[in-house]
This record gives C-alpha cells, sequence and structure tokens, in this order.
C-alpha cells in the first residue's frame, strides 16, 4: 500500500486494502455527535474501530479525540460509550487524557445551568503494553520539591513527565476552512510521545490534514483517509510544500 498519500474515501476503505498489524500510531478526531458539521457524512464506529485494532501493530497506539453534546439537558455520554467498545475491541486503555482549550468553543449562556464547557478527552488506547513511550517532560517551578524522613525539603528534578492534561490554544495564525482544527502542537506532541522517527502515522478521519503534516515533519511516514473531496484536496494542499521531495522515512 502506498504511504505518504491521502486517499479520499472512507476509512473503512483505506484500511480493508491494509495488512493485519500494520500501522504504529493513530491520531484522530472522529465527528462526534453532531457538534461538527461534516458534509452530511456519518461514519459506522463500531467498524471502524474493530478495524483499527486489526490494523495496529503490537504495542502501537491509538489516540482518540473526542467530546460530548449536550441534548435535551444531558451530556450524550459518546466519549465513554466508545471508549468501552474500543475496549472490547482488545485495546487497553492506557491512558485517559484531557485536550484542555485555552478559550471555549461553545460558551455557556448567561441563563445556562451547566458550567462552560472547555476540554475534550484524549484516549490512549494501547494494543498491549506501547513500544514506544517518549514522555515530553516539562519544567518544574524551582521552588518544588517534598519532605523527606528527615524534615528537609529536597528539591525535585528540574524536568519530569508532564501531567496528562495538555492544554492549547484554539486560535490559528493560517485560516483554514475546515470546522474542527485542533492544534499542530497536540498532533505533534502525540506523534513524538507515541512514535519513532520512520514509523507509520495514520489519521482515518484526516480533515484539515494536521496530523499528517506534524508526522511528516518528525520524519514519520503516514497515511490518511478523507471521505470529503474537499477536505481531502485541503489537506493535500496544506501538506504540499513539506513534500518538495519525494520521501519514505
Amino acid at each position: 500500500m502506498e504511504v505518504n498519500k491521502i486517499y479520499n474515501e472512507n476509512c473503512l476503505d483505506t484500511m480493508n486494502r491494509m495488512p493485519d498489524d500494520f500501522i504504529d500510531l493513530t491520531v484522530t478526531s472522529p465527528p462526534y455527535d453532531n457538534l461538527r458539521q461534516y458534509k452530511g457524512y456519518s461514519f459506522d464506529f463500531e467498524a471502524i474501530a474493530k478495524e483499527l485494532y486489526r490494523v495496529t501493530k503490537q504495542g502501537g497506539v491509538c489516540v482518540w479525540v473526542v467530546g460530548d453534546a449536550v441534548k435535551n439537558g444531558t451530556e450524550s455520554g459518546t466519549s465513554f460509550k466508545q471508549a468501552l467498545f474500543f475496549m472490547n475491541c482488545g485495546f487497553n486503555l492506557h491512558d485517559t487524557m484531557i485536550y484542555k482549550k485555552n478559550s471555549s468553543t461553545y460558551p455557556s449562556s448567561e441563563k445556562s445551568n451547566r458550567y462552560t464547557q472547555i476540554f475534550e478527552y484524549m484516549f490512549v488506547f494501547s494494543k498491549g503494553k506501547p513500544k514506544s513511550a517518549n514522555l515530553i517532560c516539562d519544567k518544574r517551578n524551582k521552588w518544588a520539591g517534598h519532605s523527606s524522613f528527615d524534615g528537609k525539603i529536597e528539591k525535585v528534578k528540574d524536568y519530569s513527565p508532564r501531567e496528562n492534561i495538555w492544554e492549547y490554544t484554539t486560535s490559528f495564525n493560517d485560516k483554514i476552512d475546515h470546522p474542527a482544527v485542533f492544534p499542530e502542537q497536540l498532533a505533534s506532541d502525540c506523534i513524538s510521545s507515541w512514535s519513532n522517527e520512520g514509523d507509520l502515522v495514520y489519521d482515518c478521519f484526516t480533515g484539515s490534514g494536521t496530523t499528517l503534516k506534524m508526522a511528516h515533519l518528525q520524519k514519520r511516514n503516514w497515511i490518511g483517509s478523507e471521505i470529503s473531496k474537499e477536505y481531502s484536496e485541503l489537506a493535500s494542499k496544506r501538506i504540499a510544500p513539506y513534500l518538495t521531495v519525494q520521501t519514505m522515512f
């Protein structure tokens, strides 16, 4: 199967041509709960989850970014239902992470009886034990420390693995005509954490091509599936400047 290519088709058609144990990492976000108007397309979540498990390598990871709609006074719970189904397919729920936005996409009105929604889940599923775990380390407060048994304060390491709530800006310098673009840094951090150079990264809902662009910049091979011709062309145009030489990492 040709890599470093966007396939303008249903992701089930793309994965159907993939052999078992083919993908090292998937980073994607589905058009969930009608929160995103997606050209009228729908998707068969259960079939996709099963295929993702089949095509993921042993030790591979799938990062699934998803939230919930509020309808008739209740949140849908779609995120939890999907997480449980992934586990039923055989994936481990390696980590339940939070993608916190620095501004709300759906601000609550003054008359709302619920707090403003400002995050989405980033479920990190693994097929067995993750074969790659390059944890990002952040600089700690210089005064951070803990008490030892003799009562003295011991300084902790200057850098240590970050916590599992990641905050990103939701504004973009480039105008991208897509309803659900997630931050490039989010995709970049997921790719660097759960894959290595030369690995194969997949996005079954390519959208504007964020995952594929960041995979290429980090010297990973990649494959994208995008059912919308308009968005497929958008993603291809966005990635084109980085493909001056056709690469096979």
